[in-house]
């Protein structure tokens, strides 16, 4: 069974200047990594492909001035945020995503359905997916995030996307406190991102894997979210109308 926690207003937040500082993870007592590890066997039973890798998890969140943001993080694997789940032994383990806004050089907006083998089986959203922390001693900075962004865009939907085309579009914050970091890229056209992504997938079918995202689609504004059918990322009506907003003005809009 899978538990969601209740659906808050997502924060837009004003962020021009980002700063990552790794910090040490969080000190469990051995009642809440018993729970952790029992919640996982649970979990990756009913669910063979789920994998434990490691993430990037949320310390805090401080303001170094009103438009930059001083992220604290650490390095955990997706086990810890499970424990969330736990109503006796739960932590405060917000996760770090990035996305990327793909509009349509009709306007439209690119999202997809993520596959049933994932853990956020039918939800839709945009292309992205947890920041990974780095190897070794290398630190985190917005490059890095984009070129996160990136290669998780290339991963659903098989479009080489260059990161310096990048731009930090949005950064949110929802479920659980988690961070979302959002880029937006270049406009596209619409057939040229549909054949990309049925060409991933036939190639993921042909390869014995299911494609992180089992079907795209576009909408213009958060009106259009209810046709999709199914649940959402909890950001995307926040990202759809601020796209709206730059759908209508004709250029960009900036979530700072």
């Amino acid at each position: 069974m899978t538990i969601n926690p209740p659906i808050p207003a997502v924060e837009l937040l004003n962020v021009r200047h980002l700063h990552l500082v790794e910090t040490a993870p969080p000190e469990l007592t051995s009642a809440q990594r018993a729970a952790m590890n029992r919640k996982w066997e649970e979990m990756a039973s009913a669910n063979p492909t789920l994998f434990d890798g490691p993430v990037v998890v949320c310390s805090k969140v401080e303001w170094k001035d009103p438009e930059t943001m001083v992220l604290s993080w650490c390095r955990a694997t997706y086990r810890l945020l499970v424990l969330r789940l736990d109503p006796d032994h739960a932590v405060p383990a917000p996760s770090a995503f990035v996305s990327v806004a793909q509009p349509t050089t009709g306007g439209h907006l690119l999202v997809g359905r993520m596959a049933a083998s994932t853990v956020g089986s039918g939800r839709w959203q945009l292309p992205g997916g947890t920041i990974e922390p780095p190897s070794g001693d290398t630190g985190l900075d917005a490059d890095a995030l984009a070129r996160h962004a990136a290669r998780e865009f290339d991963e659903e939907i098989g479009l080489d996307l260059p990161h310096h085309d990048l731009e930090l579009w949005a950064v949110t914050r929802g479920n659980w406190g988690n961070i979302g970091f959002h880029f937006r890229a270049p406009a596209r056209p619409a057939d040229m991102l549909k054949d990309a992504h049925a060409a991933l997938a036939s190639r993921e079918v042909e390869q014995g894997r299911i494609p992180e995202l089992d079907r795209i689609d576009f909408i213009r504004s958060e009106d259009d979210i209810a046709v999709l059918g199914g649940p959402t990322a909890d950001f995307l009506p926040v990202l759809a109308a601020l796209h709206a907003k730059a759908d209508a003005a004709g250029r960009p809009t900036s979530g700072r």
